[in-house]
């Protein structure tokens, strides 16, 4: 792995660490609040609060102009993150965390794929290979082997 991408790669390596904390954290929300939606909102709430220090700290502030010709489909971001917080609370103490973990990374990877071979929402475009679908199907084939398991 070449310099430039070795730091991305393992800020998203910890990042995805992380990700697998969070619904167990969230987990025990929901448990006490009785709701898999309060415990999404309370995570999203100190996240954004969290964001928030670190945006003010950065300094960067761009003008309300910038935003102006965005779609409106750039604005629905947080939507597909809610939900999917909101659904790992609720899945994680029922189907146990390395399913629920292996399942929504085979989900990102059929998604990620359609995305690239069409190039969507200002990605370039990186078409489907033989390759890519051989290692879509050992996600797969690790998803089933987590769940049987």
């Amino acid at each position: 792995m070449n310099p430039t991408t070795m730091v991305p790669a393992l800020l998203v390596l910890v990042a995805g660490g992380l990700i697998a904390l969070q619904a167990p954290t969230n987990s025990l929300i929901a448990r006490a609040g009785g709701s898999a939606v309060l415990a999404a909102l309370i995570s999203f709430a100190v996240g954004t609060a969290a964001l928030l220090v670190v945006w003010l700290a950065g300094g960067h502030r761009p003008r309300g102009a910038a935003f102006a010709g965005l779609p409106w489909y750039a604005w629905i971001g947080g939507f597909y993150g809610a939900t999917f917080v909101a659904v790992a609370a609720y899945a994680a103490p029922r189907i146990g965390l390395a399913s629920l973990i292996t399942i929504g990374i085979a989900g990102q990877i059929v998604v990620a794929m359609c995305l690239d071979q069409v190039g969507a929402l200002g990605l370039p475009r990186d078409p489907i290979s033989a390759v890519k679908l051989l290692g879509a199907m050992l996600v797969i084939a690790g998803v089933i082997l987590v769940r049987i398991g």
